[in-house]
């Protein structure tokens, strides 16, 4: 009579059963999930109880998520998970600008703006001009580069989650011109806290850890021919760039934000985009 099942004969027979999946990637990324969580479990000694937590907790994550918040990439975010899978998709070159997380707030379609103009409809931070230029890696400038850029208001809240906003506020698309420079201008961004009042946030208490993002500038930077990149810049004087509660800084992306005469602030950030293939 065979013995009872043990823990390793249990995960092999799932990874088993997985192996008549049709689609070779989904295979391996199931029998690997399989054998991870599995793994887990046997390291902590899971008990039942804190099983059913876990589920009860990712079923909160999922109730939390509509159309203008995500709390399962917030969740992502915040494990560092979102940043390990960027790390893994992107690599590194010392020679492009670093990549970074998206976050949860993009909206597609940002309205287009010339260049100079504010993505400032509303608020009254502290004027801030943004100017640089978009180039390839052997330094020859991409004109015609497209910059989609978002932040957060002065308040710490982006326009998606702020009915008192425009929904344009503090977003636009710009098109760098034929030497691939570009300019906008803003509000110098601030630190604010990710959304925590729902069930990320209480995993973060629960874990001693802070909810708040270092100020920085979202960009995603594209042109033809080039790999896209999403990318921040980050503001040097900010409390936050050792602790950021996402995992998303990257010493590369700060920058000076320099004060001016008039009491308003210069950037001068570049791109450095890598050639498809």
């Amino acid at each position: 009579m065979p013995g009872p099942l043990t823990e390793d004969e249990l995960t092999a027979e799932v990874v088993a059963r997985l192996e008549t999946t049709p689609d070779p990637r989904l295979r391996e990324i199931t029998q690997a999930a399989v054998r991870h969580l599995h793994a887990f479990a046997c390291e902590v000694g899971l008990t039942e109880r804190e099983w059913l937590a876990g589920i009860g907790f990712l079923t909160a994550v999922g109730r939390m998520c509509d159309d203008k918040r995500q709390e399962f990439i917030l969740l992502s975010d915040t494990l560092g998970l979102s940043s390990l899978v960027d790390i893994v998709a992107h690599g590194a070159d010392e020679h492009a600008t670093e990549s970074t997380i998206l976050g949860p707030f993009y909206v597609a379609g940002a309205p287009w703006r010339e260049l100079g103009d504010t993505v400032a409809e509303s608020d009254d931070g502290a004027p801030t001009l943004v100017t640089g230029s978009v180039r390839s890696l052997d330094g020859s400038p991409l004109g015609g580069a497209v910059l989609d850029v978002w932040q957060t208001a002065s308040n710490g809240l982006y326009a998606v989650q702020d009915d008192a906003q425009p929904d344009g506020n503090l977003r636009g698309r710009f098109r760098a011109d034929g030497d691939g420079r570009y300019a906008f201008r803003t509000v110098r961004p601030v630190s604010y806290s990710v959304p925590d009042d729902g069930p990320v946030g209480q995993l973060l208490r629960a874990c001693g850890r802070h909810p708040w993002r270092a100020a920085h500038i979202h960009a995603i930077v594209s042109a033809e021919g080039h790999r896209s990149v999403t990318t921040h810049i980050f503001d040097r004087d900010n409390a936050y760039l050792e602790s950021d509660t996402v995992f998303g800084v990257k010493d590369s992306l700060i920058q000076d934000f320099v004060p001016q005469a008039d009491g308003s602030y210069l950037v001068q950030h570049d791109f450095v985009l890598r050639p498809v293939g």
